[in-house]
């Protein structure tokens, strides 16, 4: 999705948020007070949107809405998708109950926020629902089984990182402030935070972070490893390394196309084609060629000087990671691969 930059976009809403939202209208029909149309809630940090019903159903116990999430000018892979809420009364005393419907996953590993066999509802859009409940209710005990859908959710969540993670049957639901900030990649910095959370927490020591599928199938290829024991990077270095900080892994493996660990190289670690460039000046000094300086990508620079700056970009992208990991735990490889699939430079493991 491309914007102008000048423009200014549109935020939106987390599915946890339309979650919430659709839950309180649910349990106000099933409290007798009918459907409220729009629903407005209140986020952690204070914001009170409101969202139109889509959907309305009730029965003998029970009351659904539908709302259909906007996640404003985010390319989110949920965008018009239809969060389903159904509100169920309980015993008394149970508290609120959640089970994962149709196209919400269920944990399958450890290292999430949540135990194993959970539906994939994560803590803070649990509160939000809670929260949103408790308004209607006006203080009184909310005893309620409350059923999240998402429909076409088992196959959007092909689309995501979800089945690395241990999630099956669908996605997860999302949102720590209830907000979607355009492409503030947050959702995909957490999943890699939760892959390294289920890494560890699955007894892995060596994991493979790569910028693309190319490169992470060549690596796979060298060690044997399954696609369990890599990490989504993509133009996402910084978030690897900077939560292997703190949350270290014995061993990491980098791989990526020569453009991308080039910046690595020159120390970027938000790889992304917006928000960082190559630096040919400082890369003719790197490869001691001048030619360089014709150059228009990286990938022309390494056809005119060969392996031996291939080479010198590897070693200075391992520096960069090992830089950013602050002494951290963590043994660093980087791998240098072409677009055929080929390994042109290695860094072995520092």
């Amino acid at each position: 999705m491309t914007h102008e930059p000048d423009k200014v976009l549109r935020r939106g809403w987390t599915t946890g948020a339309c979650a919430a939202a659709a839950a309180k209208a649910a349990c106000s029909a099933l409290l007798g007070k009918g459907f409220i149309a729009p629903v407005s809630i209140i986020l952690p940090k204070g914001e009170e949107p409101s969202f139109d019903l889509e959907h309305t159903s009730q029965g003998d116990g029970w009351a659904r809405v539908g709302i259909i999430k906007d996640a404003g000018d985010d390319p989110d892979v949920t965008h018009g998708a239809l969060i389903m809420a159904k509100v169920s009364r309980g015993t008394t005393g149970q508290g609120l109950r959640f089970y994962a419907g149709s196209g919400v996953g269920t944990i399958t590993k450890p290292g999430l926020p949540l135990p194993v066999g959970e539906p994939a509802i994560n803590p803070v859009p649990r509160l939000m629902i809670d929260q949103a409940i408790s308004d209607v209710l006006e203080g009184a005990e909310p005893d309620f089984d409350v059923t999240i859908s998402i429909r076409d959710g088992e196959a959007l969540a092909l689309k995501t990182w979800n089945g690395r993670l241990g999630i099956v049957g669908g996605l997860s639901v999302l949102g720590t402030t209830g907000i979607v900030r355009p492409f503030s990649c947050s959702s995909w910095i957490a999943s890699i935070h939760r892959g390294v959370d289920v890494a560890i927490a699955t007894g892995r020591e060596h994991v493979i972070a790569a910028t693309g599928s190319t490169s992470e199938a060549v690596a796979r290829g060298i060690y044997g490893l399954s696609e369990e024991d890599c990490l989504d990077m993509g133009d996402f270095a910084g978030g690897v390394l900077k939560y292997l900080r703190k949350h270290p892994i014995p061993k990491l493996t980098i791989a990526g196309g020569i453009g991308k660990m080039t910046k690595l190289a020159q120390g970027a670690i938000d790889l992304h084609s917006g928000r960082s460039q190559v630096d040919f000046e400082a890369l003719a000094k790197m490869a001691k060629c001048a030619d360089v300086l014709k150059a228009n990508t990286a990938l022309e620079a390494y056809t005119m000087c060969g392996t031996p700056l291939a080479e010198q970009i590897a070693r200075h992208a391992q520096v960069t990671a090992l830089d950013t990991l602050k002494g951290a735990p963590v043994m660093v490889e980087t791998i240098v691969i072409d677009r055929s699939g080929n390994v042109v430079a290695r860094a072995d493991f520092k």
